[in-house]
């Protein structure tokens, strides 16, 4: 069954969707174009999915379109994700024309039809070469943790980004020195979606005993693409030490995306490392997967997020919404969403985050009232409604590129 905006009602309340109707009567003139490199896996793809059609509900035509590319281009991007989040990457300069090449490509194959263009992240920077020959108004959407990038690969993409209308990032900690305006606009989840709403008890447990999961036992889980800057490697060492005070289990699920070439290795290494216990269940979830990994979060007692760097990480949403205690690595948009010791612990390493959950695992009540503080912490700031005003919010400024105040009448 399709999802309507009047279905939120009962989460947010009705003069949340009053208020979308409002803004949105002011930018319904304006078709929206988001542009990314991946239907499926990933954040963007995910919020996209959700967020497309509420806003085509709100009268503005929005479309979205995803750019072409093949494994030697998502090496490379994949090199550049990296190294903009402050890692060691060698960076040719037969890699730069790879990127070129492949943006040249979608300059002749992609259609332009938006009169403002949402480009979301390094993949497609590049096309906004087209602007000078179409005009239109033009949004470079960055989702990652900029805030000390690779000076190669910034400097390389910076040309690019500085030709955009405007930027948008997650956190004011990821703004960049830019000649155009930047706003911030924090991710979100949809509390109707299959991975968010609520289950019937013999679902979740149906889903515990598929994957061999016992249910009387306490369990840790990180739910993530198996991806080195989401530190399952670190999610393991933290749980042998839990281990050694508490019968626990541990999950490490996650899926893959067709942008990101080193999941597949990375995968590797940590069944390898996990070979010898049984008590660490390695799952690699197929494309929608979302009804089991609601399971999964619900049937969890601790969720994980230790990643060394991170853009936001909608996991640590999705389980505070599900009033589930979090562990977050002390990075990036996770700092927006775990209050430390209010809805979750921030932590530097393996130790600190076995230290919380020994913590966790032996206080019910600290679990509990965690979870209630997550729960509301989200409700208030990282819902989809929210996600959606504030795009509409950035397609108004643009319109007044000189007042600092904007009246809706």
């Amino acid at each position: 069954m399709a999802i309507a905006l009047k279905d939120y009602e009962a989460v947010v309340g009705a003069e949340v969707i009053d208020e979308l109707r409002v803004v949105a009567g002011r930018v319904r003139h304006r078709r929206l174009q988001n542009i990314n490199s991946t239907p499926v896996g990933g954040g963007v793809a995910e919020i996209l999915t959700r967020m497309v059609p509420l806003l085509r509900e709100l009268g503005i035509e929005t479309s979205w379109d995803v750019i072409k590319g093949d494994q030697a281009f998502f090496n490379v991007t994949k090199a550049f994700h990296n190294a903009l989040h402050g890692k060691a990457e060698e960076i040719t300069e037969d890699m730069l024309d790879i990127y070129r090449a492949n943006t040249e490509m979608n300059l002749r194959e992609m259609n332009f039809s938006g009169d403002v263009i949402l480009i979301h992240d390094p993949q497609p920077a590049g096309l906004i070469l087209r602007k000078p020959e179409i005009g239109r108004k033009w949004l470079w959407r960055c989702h990652i943790d900029i805030s000390s990038p690779d000076p190669t690969v910034w400097n390389f993409l910076k040309p690019y980004i500085e030709r955009y209308d405007a930027s948008i990032f997650s956190m004011p900690d990821f703004a960049q020195q830019l000649p155009t305006p930047q706003f911030m606009v924090a991710p979100s989840i949809d509390p109707l979606s299959d991975k968010n709403k609520e289950l019937e008890k013999s679902y979740i447990n149906n889903v515990l005993e598929k994957y061999h999961l016992d249910p009387e036992r306490p369990m840790i889980t990180q739910i993530s693409r198996f991806d080195r800057l989401k530190d399952p490697l670190g999610v393991m060492a933290a749980y042998r030490i839990v281990k050694k005070r508490y019968d626990c289990q541990l999950v490490l699920a996650g899926g893959g995306a067709s942008d990101d070439p080193e999941g597949e290795a990375v995968l590797r290494e940590v069944r390898e490392k996990a070979a010898d216990d049984p008590d660490i269940h390695v799952l690699l979830l197929p494309p929608f997967s979302d009804l089991e990994i609601n399971a999964l979060v619900r049937g969890s007692t601790i969720v994980m997020q230790k990643s060394i760097k991170e853009g936001f990480g909608l996991t640590v949403s999705e389980a505070l919404w599900k009033r589930k205690p979090v562990i977050g690595g002390a990075v990036g948009g996770i700092k927006l969403q775990i209050i430390n010791g209010v809805t979750g612990f921030l932590v530097h390493s393996p130790e600190g985050a076995a230290h919380r959950a020994v913590q966790l695992l032996a206080d019910h009540k600290l679990r509990e009232r965690m979870g209630e503080n997550g729960f509301l912490h989200v409700k208030q700031n990282f819902l989809l409604t929210r996600h959606v005003k504030d795009y509409m919010l950035v397609m108004l400024a643009l319109e007044h590129p000189d007042e600092d105040v904007v009246h809706l009448d």
